[in-house]
């Protein structure tokens, strides 16, 4: 749960070229899809949890392993109280609000992190880090954009992603007032120089920085595992395994 909620109404972080990817403000939420898993990555790796995946994203990740929410999304309509009976639905004390990114959409956002935990789930959001808002949760699971994860530098997108990707204001915000992990998706040992960056200018425990091979195959998490690892054992960060792509590959919804 956040610490001072009521502080916090950031709308000045959001770059106004955020808005025409924002679907609306209205207690209606773009969504792709609610489910019922485990939790394949993180702190919480192997718990039982209810996933409510929202959709749309500010960013084009060139690896993003759900390009339904982003590169293409999807444009379902639920309410928020639909959405609450949804997930109660499944007697789980577990809830993952993940998308696309969950703060293009605030204050639907905040209405249902408020419904969940007068209902007493553990929540956890799943987010880039860019868009801030006071919601109601107990773990923010922060993806920092590396710069492994920018388009093709002739892709439309790709001056918007690079601009946006990373913004450390907003993850001052978060890592001030709430507890949070940071998550990396890590290609190459090249990438520990712009983490490190980003550890020393935040100041980022090193425990709660969690390290993660990026893959959409076993095959290719496995050819990454090892020097991860001996990069996380170096420096005190966290490795983290993708269940999800070990056991089910890149279905959804399972």
């Amino acid at each position: 749960m956040p610490r001072n909620v009521g502080k916090w109404r950031s709308k000045s972080t959001r770059d106004s070229s955020y808005l025409s990817l924002r679907p609306t403000d209205q207690l209606q939420m773009k969504y792709s899809e609610i489910f019922y898993s485990i939790q394949g990555e993180g702190q919480l790796v192997g718990l039982p949890s209810v996933f409510f995946r929202t959709s749309y994203c500010n960013l084009r990740c060139i690896w993003c392993d759900t390009p339904y929410t982003s590169w293409q999304p999807e444009n379902k309509d639920i309410s928020v109280e639909e959405a609450v009976s949804a997930i109660l639905a499944y007697n789980c004390q577990q809830v993952v609000i993940t998308g696309g990114e969950p703060f293009l959409q605030p204050q639907a956002l905040l209405s249902l992190c408020q419904q969940l935990q007068q209902n007493g789930l553990h929540i956890t959001i799943e987010t880039n880090g860019t868009l801030f808002e006071s919601v109601e949760a107990d773990l923010l699971s922060i993806s920092p954009k590396l710069a492994n994860s920018n388009p093709a530098a002739n892709n439309h997108h790709f001056d918007q992603h690079q601009e946006q990707r990373i913004n450390p204001v907003v993850l001052r915000q978060f890592l001030d007032h709430y507890t949070c992990q940071l998550k990396f998706v890590v290609e190459t040992e090249s990438d520990l120089v712009e983490i490190q960056q980003l550890e020393k200018e935040l100041q980022i425990p090193a425990s709660i920085i969690v390290l993660m091979p990026q893959g959409i195959t076993s095959d290719q998490i496995q050819d990454k595992q090892s020097w991860i690892v001996e990069i996380c054992k170096q420096y005190g960060y966290r490795y983290s395994p993708r269940l999800h792509v070990d056991i089910w590959g890149d279905q959804r919804g399972i």
